[in-house]
């Protein structure tokens, strides 16, 4: 039974930041990174599976403030996985930027990762408040279940009248402005920034791989933005020792199954559908919204 989806369990705050991660201690936080890093970066959203395992196990909620933090560990994986991409995003914006020609093709991608971070970083700072707080109503199983459902359908609706044509090297700034604006969705827990920018990238007629590759790079900013803001309010309202050990454990597990997780999703995307996904996202739902009505 999910007892915990519906009651009350005890909740630590500092500040209005949720730390009850802390007392779940290092090994149920290896465990809990271990999930962390697989959901993070697969469209079914990591924050549904963080609320839903737990309780699962009758753990509390780990809080939002360490599924925020674990964004640093996406951010190894993506980094890790893309590097050359990433090493020639860094020398076109370079060359582009001594160029002196904004029109320059090589800043294109650049420019269009700022474009993709603006709705998420004005979408953050408003919603922080709400999604930082202790039992915040945004991470209510209700909620959560009904995120995943209604995502799984526009996945399924992208895949159904999606050209898969393009490819990632097709990428404009519109593009990038509507997957930023996709990603600021994903502040909703149970929507998923992977899920929200490959349905995105997928509706704008992109192949599946290079959907997932667009999604990927174009959210670099905004994971390391989320994870090193975490960071920052953790250190000022001055965590613990432990919690920064308990901290580091979950980020290291969560980082090696991030790269496990992009490395897997990369390759099925090469031969498969996102249907999977999308029937997966709709149970996980329906099982949500089950859990919280019928008991």
């Amino acid at each position: 039974m999910l007892t915990h989806l519906t009651t009350d369990a005890p909740q630590a705050c500092g500040h209005g930041v949720d730390t009850t991660f802390v007392a779940l201690g290092p090994l149920k936080i290896a465990i809990l990174g271990v999930v962390q890093g697989i959901t993070e970066l697969l469209p079914v959203s990591s924050t549904a599976h963080m609320r839903a395992i737990p309780a699962f196990l009758g753990w509390p909620d780990p809080g939002s403030a360490f599924s925020a933090a674990m964004q640093l560990a996406a951010l190894v994986a993506v980094l890790s996985y893309f590097r050359a991409d990433v090493a020639a995003l860094w020398s076109g914006t370079v060359a582009g930027v001594r160029s002196r020609d904004w029109r320059d093709p090589r800043l294109r991608l650049p420019i269009g990762l700022v474009l993709a971070s603006i709705p998420l970083v004005v979408g953050g700072a408003l919603l922080s408040p709400v999604l930082n707080a202790c039992q915040s109503p945004l991470r209510a199983p209700v909620v959560v279940g009904i995120a995943c459902i209604v995502m799984a359908a526009f996945l399924a609706l992208a895949e159904l009248l999606a050209r898969h044509r393009r490819t990632a090297e097709s990428v404009s700034l519109r593009d990038a402005l509507i997957i930023g604006i996709a990603q600021a969705g994903a502040l909703i827990p149970g929507v998923s920034r992977s899920g929200s920018t490959l349905t995105a990238a997928l509706g704008l007629g992109f192949t599946r791989e290079d959907a997932a590759r667009v999604s990927f790079l174009l959210g670099i900013p905004a994971i390391a933005l989320a994870g090193f803001h975490e960071l920052w309010l953790l250190y000022r309202m001055g965590l613990s020792a432990e919690g920064w050990s308990v901290l580091a454990v979950g980020l290291v597990t969560s980082s090696v199954s991030s790269f496990i997780a992009i490395w897997g999703l990369m390759r099925f995307l090469e031969r498969f559908s996102t249907w999977p996904f999308i029937v997966y996202r709709a149970l996980f739902g329906v099982a949500l919204l089950a859990q919280v009505f019928l008991t």
